[in-house]
C-alpha cells in the first residue's frame, strides 16, 4: 500500500479514540483536542520520527512558556494602555526568533504553534497563564506521541521499515 494512503488510514483510525478521549474523559483537565492536533501536525512538519517528537515538544513547549510569559507580562504593562499586549507580544516573538540558534528550538514555527496554543487556551477558557501551562504542555506531548504512533502504524501498513 502506498505510504500516503497508509498514513491516511492510520491517522484516521487513531483520530477516533484520540478525539473521543479529549472530548470525554480528558475534558475536565482542560486538555484541548485542537492543541493535540497542532502538535500532531507539528510532528510531521518537523520531519517525523524521534527528531519530530523532540523538536515538537521542545519548540512548542518553549513557545507555550513564552506565550504564558507574554500574557502575564501584558497584565503588568497597564501603563502602556492598548499597547501593552502588542509590546509584550513583540518581545515574546523576538525571544522565539532569537532562541532559534539553539538546536531543538531552531524550527521557529514549532515555537509559534506553542505560543498560539497557550494564548488561545488562556483567551478561550479564561485561564490564568500559569494554570494553562500544564494542560498545554500535556496536549503537546500527547500530540507529538500520537504523531509518532500514527507514523509508525502508517509505515507498517505500507510495508516500509
Amino acid at each position: 500500500m502506498p505510504l500516503l494512503f497508509a498514513l491516511a488510514v492510520s491517522i484516521g483510525l487513531i483520530a477516533v479514540p484520540v478525539i473521543w478521549s479529549f472530548l470525554g474523559p480528558l475534558a475536565p483537565f482542560n486538555l484541548q483536542i485542537w492543541q493535540c492536533f497542532i502538535a500532531w501536525g507539528c510532528f510531521y512538519h518537523c520531519g517525523g520520527g524521534l527528531t519530530g517528537v523532540r523538536t515538537t515538544v521542545a519548540g512548542m513547549t518553549f513557545g507555550a512558556l513564552v506565550g504564558a510569559a507574554v500574557v502575564f507580562a501584558a497584565g503588568y504593562l497597564g501603563a502602556l494602555g492598548v499597547l501593552a499586549v502588542p509590546v509584550a507580544g513583540a518581545v515574546g516573538a523576538s525571544a522565539i526568533v532569537l532562541a532559534a540558534h539553539i538546536g531543538p528550538l531552531s524550527t521557529i514555527p514549532a515555537s509559534v504553534y506553542g505560543f498560539a496554543a497557550i494564548a488561545a487556551l488562556i483567551l478561550l477558557k479564561g485561564l490564568a497563564p500559569l494554570d494553562a501551562i500544564v494542560p498545554t504542555v500535556a496536549g503537546i506531548v500527547l500530540g507529538a506521541a500520537i504523531g509518532w504512533v500514527s507514523e509508525f502504524a502508517g509505515k507498517r501498513l505500507a510495508g516500509a521499515t
